[in-house]
């Protein structure tokens, strides 16, 4: 078999070395991806593994979408059951198939809920619902609890926000269609958002560019460069630039996502957990983190 060559690899890869993208190459991606879910879902195919590992780009960061290994064809009218996918990018519809007696299956909106966790991804440099306990992340999914934090967010545009929240919507009847995320203000290339002039925002920018240049002369006034060991690593060791860098790189290797922010999103817990797969949850350990009547787990 002969297959195009993408040499630009995953789109996983490029968010490595980038971490997050800028408004108007997401809007060149997603572009491109909403075609090819148009495409896919017109002729009844569901992916269900819509992910940046699954996505591969060309020298001029054209998308092509691979692994169609979980890829199936859906009639209208027509559900699924199965359990599959990458747990961090599965829509809510498809847990709560599998975890509460009685749901309805999912069909093709669930590839409209996985692309709303890439743009998201793409855009703040770290995932929506991405928990380093697996089971509150699948909580948090089914909730459809997330939020636009302080300060990857401020910058971002309010149509840019507007599309993700109508992707991300828990109800799969209410979630945008690939056509409908086409025909979306953030996507139509020649509308252009000016953003309302802001003094305090002037003020901010201008007293960080005057601290970056006394810290930048500061830096290179120094006869000898800032040592460190061993010991003061292993105390603080995000306030080294290389070590910190080297571990941001690790959370990608080990864990396959971002490990950012706080409590939830913590650089040190990288090598405190391992990271599992959702069929290595016991099912007693999943349906336990649902508070349910008992009476619906009989089964």
């Amino acid at each position: 078999m002969v297959f195009e060559l993408a040499t630009g690899g995953e789109l996983f890869d490029y968010l490595t070395k980038m971490v997050k993208l800028s408004e108007k190459r997401t809007r060149q991606v997603m572009f491109q991806l909403f075609t090819a879910v148009e495409h896919m879902h017109a002729h009844n195919i569901i992916h269900r593994d819509l992910k940046p590992e699954n996505i591969l780009l060309d020298d001029h960061l054209n998308v092509k979408v691979s692994d169609f290994g979980f890829a199936t064809i859906c009639e209208p009218g027509n559900t699924l059951s199965e359990l599959l996918g990458t747990p961090g990018y599965l829509a809510p519809e498809m847990l709560r198939r599998n975890v509460e007696p009685g749901s309805p299956g999912y069909s093709h909106p669930v590839d409209m809920w996985a692309c709303g966790v890439i743009m998201y991804t793409l855009l703040a440099g770290f995932p929506p619902f991405w928990h380093r306990k697996q089971l509150m992340m699948l909580r948090n999914i089914m909730d459809g609890k997330y939020e636009f934090v302080s300060p990857e967010w401020d910058i971002i545009s309010d149509s840019a926000k507007d599309l993700i929240s109508k992707l991300l919507v828990t109800d799969p009847g209410k979630r945008l269609t690939a056509t409908e995320a086409l025909n979306h203000p953030f996507l139509q290339f020649q509308q252009v958002e000016f953003r309302v002039f802001s003094g305090l925002r002037k003020f901010k920018g201008a007293v960080y560019c005057v601290w970056s240049c006394h810290a930048f002369e500061k830096m290179h006034s120094r006869s000898t460069p800032k040592t460190f060991t061993l010991a003061s690593i292993g105390d603080v060791p995000y306030e080294n630039r290389f070590v910190r860098q080297l571990v941001d790189s690790c959370a990608f290797h080990i864990y396959g996502h971002w490990v950012k922010r706080g409590e939830e999103q913590n650089r040190a817990l990288l090598f405190e957990t391992a990271p599992k797969k959702l069929s290595q949850i016991p099912t007693q350990a999943l349906l336990s983190t649902f508070p349910r009547p008992k009476s619906l787990w009989s089964h």
